[in-house]
């Protein structure tokens, strides 16, 4: 995994933001899903550089090694300053949970800087949660953080790449160990009760029509029923929106397979 010094660093209002940076040609950026960081996408940078691209891969604010906040900001706003620093773009926009929310706040807020959006296991920031396996989850996080518990907390998280078809026992466990180190790693960054500065983008979901760049939904078949709708609903409310679906694996479906997301990703880029 990428260490500290590796890592370039934006300096934002409020603290210096961590990102990868390698590779030459258009940009593409990679946003990780929630409580990981950019090594969530270790599979993805070497095949992306490889293939002529210049591949960014952030950490969202108070995540990885980027800055905790303190005081209120936006998803879209912290991306786009990013992107206005590099000054590469228009870039393409791949968000995975979590970060499919940042490249959709990004896209709507500031457009110019967007040429294309791939999503999986979400669409836009007001997420859409009504699937009973996700509303248990949430609630036993919620539960575990509450208490103190966080050894607790960072083995749950690990179940999210089985999702609710599978137990944990069925997924690789290198990719189960990795999303819990991450995920310890962005945890021991807070403290139980801190103040949340994010501030949400109103009604993303009535813009959505507005997005003019073509959008790439990816789902894990095993994954939530929510987390796939979403990614469907965003790509089926674009003008010019598609979506693949990979068998046999769950809300992280380029840890467990790859290649083949890879294939999928690379084939999306050489349309545009």
């Amino acid at each position: 995994m990428t260490v500290a010094s590796e890592l370039s660093y934006h300096p934002s209002t409020d603290g210096d933001l961590a990102y990868r940076d390698l590779g030459t040609g258009d940009l593409v950026v990679l946003v990780h899903s929630g409580f990981a960081d950019h090594r969530v996408f270790d599979e993805q940078i070497p095949a992306l550089v490889s293939a002529g691209y210049r591949v960014v891969a952030p950490d969202v604010r108070g995540h990885g090694f980027s800055a905790n906040a303190s005081k209120p900001f936006r998803w879209a706003d912290d991306l786009g300053g990013l992107l206005r620093r590099l000054d590469a773009g228009p870039a393409v926009l791949v968000g995975l949970c979590m970060g499919s929310a940042v490249v959709t706040d990004t896209v709507l807020e500031y457009p110019e800087l967007v040429r294309a959006v791939a999503v999986c296991g979400a669409g836009t920031s007001a997420f859409e949660y009504a699937d009973p396996w996700t509303l248990e989850r949430a609630g036993e996080s919620a539960r575990m953080l509450a208490a103190g518990d966080l050894d607790g907390w960072v083995e749950a998280f690990g179940r999210n790449a089985a999702g609710p078809h599978r137990t944990v026992d069925d997924v690789a466990p290198d990719v189960v160990r990795r999303l819990r180190e991450m995920a310890a790693h962005t945890l021991s960054k807070h403290t139980a009760g801190e103040k949340d500065w994010l501030t949400p983008l109103a009604d993303p979901w009535s813009r959505v029509p507005e997005i003019a760049v073509p959008v790439l939904a990816v789902h894990g078949a095993l994954d939530a029923s929510d987390a796939i709708a979403m990614a469907d609903r965003l790509a089926h409310t674009v003008p010019d929106g598609r979506s693949v679906t990979i068998e046999d694996v769950g809300h992280y479906p380029h840890m467990e397979k790859p290649e083949q997301f890879n294939e999928i990703l690379l084939d999306f880029l050489r349309t545009l």
